[in-house]
């Protein structure tokens, strides 16, 4: 089956995730994990993209970011990928590919979906039960977007900014999201949209996206379409 064409309209947020080959881990020291930080931070302001969320586990990446240009994470990440991978081979002594193919993605949308998708990123440790509240993960936006700390790698979102009217209410607003329980129902589609490419978000969204990218970002109907 072929894949489907790469999207990357700017002004919509994307979530990505990057794996390693094999799941095999992508961060072996400190060290990797503050270079991977560093890569993140040149190359979006290489590329002119925004930084919402985003999390470093020991096998694979998530990022929450919006493209202010055409194609503009595309652009990251290969960037990220190129320096990235020649560091990490240079300092294992090890050759060939580091990453699973080619990253996932799936446009967001803002209105419905972008807080969910900030959570679903910083809850990643919790889920995995390295830790039992995301505040206790260092790498990992939760730092920034729920405790406050200072970072020139984070740009906040609109929908983050009406959280409060203040840097004290958002933060607060912001930790009581991660008391919610999380919908399971909710977590099937946030993992199926970016496992398959395609849009999440309202029907009025994807309709919206699919008329501006000329292309489906939705998922079709089981079975057979139905006779006229």
């Amino acid at each position: 089956m072929p894949r489907l064409k790469r999207i990357c309209p700017p002004d919509i947020p994307q979530h990505i995730i990057q794996r390693g080959n094999n799941r095999q881990p992508c961060f072996a020291s400190v060290l990797d994990y503050a270079y991977y930080i560093n890569c993140l931070k040149e190359s979006a302001l290489k590329y002119c993209v925004d930084i919402h969320a985003w999390i470093l586990m020991t096998n694979h990446v998530h990022l929450l970011m919006t493209p202010r240009i055409n194609n503009g994470i595309s652009l990251l990440m290969q960037d990220i990928g190129r320096n990235y991978v020649r560091y990490f081979n240079f300092s294992y002594q090890r050759t060939g590919t580091l990453w699973e193919g080619r990253f996932k993605s799936s446009l967001v949308d803002s209105e419905l979906y972008l807080l969910a998708c900030y959570r679903y990123i910083e809850l990643n440790p919790v889920r995995a039960r390295m830790v039992s509240d995301p505040s206790e993960y260092s790498w990992s936006s939760y730092q920034c977007n729920g405790i406050g700390k200072k970072s020139d790698l984070i740009t906040f979102h609109p929908q983050y900014l009406a959280l409060g009217n203040n840097k004290l209410e958002r933060l607060k607003h912001y930790r009581q999201l991660f008391f919610i329980h999380t919908d399971p129902l909710l977590l099937t589609e946030i993992r199926t949209t970016i496992n398959t490419g395609m849009a999440l978000g309202s029907d009025k969204f994807k309709l919206d996206v699919e008329l501006l990218v000329k292309r489906r970002v939705s998922s079709k109907k089981a079975g057979r379409p139905k006779k006229e």
